[in-house]
Parts: C-alpha cells; sequence; structure tokens
C-alpha cells in the first residue's frame, strides 16, 4: 500500500484532463528552466516572476497539474478530501471495493462515490465522527506535511511561501511546489531502493508475515505460487506425501506459475517460507535457480511453531549476493524490529 500512495502522492495536484504539456528530457538545465517558465505563461493568473512559476510549469510539464481552464491555473485554489482521495483512487487505478459506506455527505451517484468507498475500505482517510466524510473540506498545510514527511523523510515543503504547517488550507501553488520539491530528492540522492518481498505460502500461515515484512520494509509483494497446487493430502506428513517426497529428493525443483515482472529492478529481495522439516520447501530453490540475485541485498525470513530456523543451504545459490540474517517467525509481533535491524537502504516506490 506504501508503494502506491506514494506514487498516488506524486499526482497529488492531478487535473481529471488530459495533460496539455510532454516533457523534454534533453534540453539543458538552464533552456529547461526557461522552457517552466514558458509553461506557466499561458495561464492569466501565475505571472512569469510568482514563486511558484516554475513548479506550475513542472507539473504542467510532466502531465502532473493542469490549469482549471484554457487559460487559468487557480494557484490559491485549495485541494477538497473528495478531490485528493479521487486523485489515489484513480492512481490505484480504480480498485473496486465490497464496502458499506454510510457517510451521510456521499450520495451513492457523485463522482467522488467510489473514491471515498476505496479510500474509508482502506482506511486511507476516514470520516468524522459525525458520520460526515467532509467531502468538501480542505486539505491542510499541516495534513500535506505530514503526508509527504512520512513517506519521504524529507522536509519537501521547507521553504514554500506561505507554508507553515499550520491548519490553514494548504493551495494548489503550495502543492505544486512541493510536488516538484519531491522530484529533485533523487537528484539529492536520495533515490532509495526497490524492495520485493516474494513469499511462498502452502497453508496461509507464511502470507501474513510476508505482508507485514512488505509494509515495514516499504516493499512489493510477490506470491511465489505452485503451478501444481498442494492440496490437504499432499501436506499429510504423516504420510508419504507428496511434500515429504520433494523434500526427500534433492533435485525436486516444484514449477512455479508466474514469474517476477523485472527483478532487475529490485536492488532488495527478502524470501519468505514455511518450514518443511527443518528446510526451506524446494519451491524455494526452484526460485532461486530461477534469478540471478548477484549485487542484490538478500535476506530470507520463515515461518514456524515450533522448530526449525534459516536455511542457510539457500545462500550457495547466490554466492555473489549480500546475504543478510534470516528470521523465524512465530506471528507477526516481531517483523518490524526484524525489517529495522536490517538496516536495509530507503525504500523508493515509482510514479
Amino acid at each position: 500500500m506504501r508503494n502506491k500512495l506514494l506514487a498516488a502522492l506524486l499526482s497529488l495536484c492531478l487535473l481529471f484532463a488530459a495533460p496539455a504539456c510532454a516533457a523534454d528530457m534533453d534540453r539543458p538545465a538552464e533552456q529547461e528552466a526557461e522552457k517552466l517558465s514558458e509553461q506557466s505563461e499561458r495561464f492569466t493568473d501565475v505571472p512569469a516572476g510568482a514563486w511558484y512559476a516554475g513548479a506550475v510549469g513542472y507539473c504542467c510539464q510532466q502531465g502532473i497539474m493542469n490549469g482549471t481552464t484554457a487559460s487559468t491555473f487557480a494557484p490559491e485554489e485549495t485541494l477538497t478530501r473528495a478531490m485528493l482521495v479521487t486523485i489515489l483512487w484513480r492512481q490505484a487505478q480504480k480498485p473496486a471495493v465490497d464496502y458499506l459506506m454510510q457517510f451521510s455527505d456521499v450520495p451513492e451517484d457523485q463522482w467522488y462515490s467510489e473514491a471515498v468507498r476505496w479510500a474509508a475500505s482502506e482506511k486511507l482517510v476516514s470520516g468524522y465522527g459525525d458520520g460526515r466524510f467532509g467531502t468538501h473540506d480542505p486539505i491542510a498545510q499541516e495534513h500535506l506535511d505530514l503526508i509527504f514527511r512520512r513517506y519521504t523523510e524529507q522536509p519537501v515543503t521547507s521553504g514554500i511561501p506561505g507554508f507553515d504547517g499550520s491548519s490553514r488550507p494548504a493551495t494548489r501553488a503550495q502543492a505544486a511546489a512541493a510536488v516538484m520539491n519531491y522530484a529533485q530528492l533523487p537528484q539529492q540522492g536520495i533515490a532509495g531502493s526497490k524492495i520485493l518481498v516474494a513469499y511462498f505460502s502452502a497453508t496461509g500461515n507464511t502470507r501474513p508475515v510476508a505482508e507485514k515484512v512488505a509494509e515495514a520494509a516499504g516493499g512489493d509483494l510477490f506470491e511465489i505460487v505452485p503451478a501444481q497446487p498442494y492440496t490437504d493430502a499432499d501436506l499429510n506428513y504423516s504420510t508419504d506425501c507428496r511434500a515429504n517426497a520433494e523434500q526427500n529428493d534433492p533435485d525436486a525443483r516444484p514449477a512455479i506459475a508466474g514469474t517476477v515482472e523485472d527483478m532487475d529492478q529490485y536492488e532488495v529481495v527478502l524470501i519468505g517460507y514455511p518450514i518443511w522439516w527443518g528446510r526451506a520447501p524446494k519451491i524455494i530453490h526452484t526460485f532461486l535457480e530461477a534469478y540471478d540475485l548477484s549485487g542484490k541485498t538478500v535476506a530470507t525470513f520463515c515461518t514456524s511453531g515450533g522448530s526449525g530456523h534459516e536455511d542457510a543451504t539457500l545462500r550457495g545459490y547466490e554466492p555473489d549476493a549480500v546475504w543478510l540474517e534470516g528470521r523465524r517467525f512465530s506471528g507477526t509481533s516481531q517483523v518490524e524490529s526484524w525489517v529495522d535491524s536490517l538496516d536495509l537502504p530507503e525504500a523508493r516506490s515509482d510514479s
């Protein structure tokens, strides 16, 4: 969720029309700055010398923000809660949710109705105690600052004129400046790392741990799904079941349905699995043989209600990876402290 929300925040000022400007990344810096100024000049309410002119031009150029009309930008207009959740919902590709929404000020047939339903179900933005969502209430500066600080850990609102982090409404101009400030962070060496959490969960016990790891690390989730699903009989360890046969066969490599899309984009790979007879299931061997993790930071975590530990034999598949100490979990209570102990590079989310 963190990755999706951060991507949504980069589109904080997105209007719902198609962008009118396109980026030209090949121009020298001074020419690019001039072009940004030119982009904002088409707005009659954005003077060329205004402090926000460059930010407005940048947001227009990147398709992040557009004018409220063909000739106006409305830099002093505020963002409403309904607009914000709609932006987040659309950035998340309009997920449909089955959630009973009972806000007195959110009719079922409004342009923001499904966005409010989704945001409430995900607990991204909740309603007020009096049964209202506050659809047309403005977004306060303190809330805009809090959201950006939480996901960037950088003061992207610092230095924005008129922005003091108070309960005053944030303007479109201030939001545009914050978006451009955030976009400049990678140029300052704060790009971070892309983290993948890959896990196998035959009975569902490893899944919540993996989800907690991904939440704590800010990573993407990938479930290692067997091409031939395991049945209850396959996992009946008191018999000569499929799982036992695979664990006793050094050459067993259960096939995996699906692959990681663009493994090269990840700098960190965390791999989770249940303990089968004191070891990782052979499908984890299949996963490690399928990818080259050389140079990546790798750690494993396993789940077991009793015995078992990190399967050190897995390191032999990726001798050129940077291996960190793994951990066994019987629940999710210690996940965050383990992730923190790994001292991973700051997570990056692509917009």
